[in-house]
């Protein structure tokens, strides 16, 4: 499916419920194979708060990142693209109110502790070039990091 589908989709979704609050949320994870490419898988989910959801995925095979912090900045990089293009075109179809978080697959207590002040920083960076350029600050890119990043942790992890 291509972004138009996916978020004439989302908003099929949420217009079956509207009395429901909904949260969009972006993630990405990854994972290196034999040190030759690295797999990346992006999501989309939809949670209808209070009643499941849906998600949406896609998965890309990259070349070989030599450090942790390349490979968590490229699934940082990806998931914000995965924003902007899923929130420009949810915007073109007037879709309804939604809450929207972008997950990130690094928290405090691991390798990756040293990277969450760059890593929210770029995100929320992203969010203002975003809300200035549509001229809203309707869809703030809301960070999380684990453990509250399930979108990344644990819907993207099963398809890498």
């Amino acid at each position: 499916m291509n972004t138009q589908e996916i978020a004439g989709e989302i908003a099929d979704f949420m217009a079956k419920d509207e009395n429901r609050r909904y949260k969009i949320i972006i993630g990405s994870d990854s994972d290196g194979h034999n040190g030759l490419a690295t797999d990346f898988a992006t999501v989309i989910v939809v949670h209808r708060i209070g009643n499941g959801g849906r998600y949406f995925w896609r998965r890309a095979e990259l070349s070989k990142f030599h450090t942790l912090r390349d490979r968590i900045i490229q699934e940082v990089l990806l998931s914000i693209e995965a924003a902007r293009e899923i929130l420009m075109a949810l915007r073109a179809i007037k879709a309804p109110q939604f809450d929207f978080e972008i997950h990130v697959d690094i928290g405090e207590g691991g390798e990756t502790k040293t990277m969450i002040q760059e890593v929210l920083g770029m995100i929320r960076a992203y969010g203002e070039q975003y809300a200035q350029y549509i001229g809203s600050s309707r869809y703030n890119f809301e960070a999380r990091t684990k453990p509250e990043s399930y979108a990344a942790t644990k819907v993207a992890d099963r398809h890498v």
